[in-house]
């Protein structure tokens, strides 16, 4: 399903957005990552192009563990099989409160990162809505509005599986950026499955970007839209991400969404 996507949800979030799981150094090492990465030139590209790649977000350990939390069923609180709603072929899984490590601090510590840009972002697009600096906050204002349900997820993919071009909106209360990290090494663990986004300007066609990534990469990207300068000011561009077709292997992906869902 291309556009707007509302994923089905089912399950309760929980009333606590803390911690459980291993926490220690693959938390440390996570964290130690988004502080060495070159944000300046991170906002760079995602003013210049709507996505970026923070590389090495987690390490080849905390990808097997993050994915290997798949078949524990006790971590999650909804699944979904792309096939039953047009999404794709393959499928995903919601966290539940508390989420796991390294998960939920990689969400609470790239959150003050981004939110500047996505202030900035909203201020240059005419939108009358702002982001507090700390996750915690924001969290308050989705939950204030029947937004409660924990949107973390990993995906799943085989070979002939792919996902539709889609958008993550999941309310009323979004936040224009979110991360995905690969956690499966490409040539290794699958065949083709790139992350592919595609970017319609007013009044032009499409254009389509495939992001190189290795396992443990993270990619930053819109959203719903970005704004772009033009001869005539600023106008909104809207983005959509997906992944192609995986010709072998299991391909498997932390998606890290900083609003929660209704």
């Amino acid at each position: 399903m291309g556009g707007f996507r509302v994923r089905p949800q089912g399950g309760d979030a929980g009333a606590s957005t803390g911690v459980r799981g291993r926490a220690g150094g693959r938390t440390v090492a996570a964290m130690d990552a988004i502080g060495t990465q070159d944000w300046e030139t991170m906002e760079a590209a995602l003013d210049a192009q709507g996505w970026a790649v923070l590389p090495g977000l987690l390490d080849a350990a905390a990808c097997r563990e993050t994915a290997a939390l798949y078949a524990d069923g006790a971590r999650f609180r909804s699944t979904v099989v792309m096939a039953r709603h047009g999404f794709g072929r393959g499928e995903y899984k919601y966290f539940a409160y508390p989420l796991p490590e390294p998960i939920g601090r990689l969400r609470e510590n790239l959150y003050p990162r981004l939110a500047p840009i996505a202030n900035r972002w909203n201020a240059a697009m005419g939108l009358d809505v702002s982001f507090p600096a700390d996750h915690a906050a924001f969290l308050d204002r989705c939950h204030g509005a029947g937004q409660v349900r924990p949107t973390p997820l990993l995906l799943q993919y085989g070979p002939g599986d792919y996902n539709c071009l889609h958008q993550d909106l999941y309310g009323a209360h979004v936040f224009p950026l979110q991360v995905a990290v690969l956690l499966s090494e490409p040539g290794e663990d699958f065949a083709g499955g790139e992350f592919v986004l595609t970017e319609q300007r007013p009044r032009m066609q499409s254009r389509a970007a495939v992001v190189p990534l290795r396992r443990g990469d993270g990619v930053v990207f819109a959203v719903h839209q970005r704004p772009v300068r033009g001869t005539r000011g600023t106008y909104r561009v809207a983005l959509r991400h997906g992944v192609s077709v995986v010709r072998s292997g299991r391909r498997h992906t932390l998606g890290v969404i900083f609003h929660d869902a209704a």
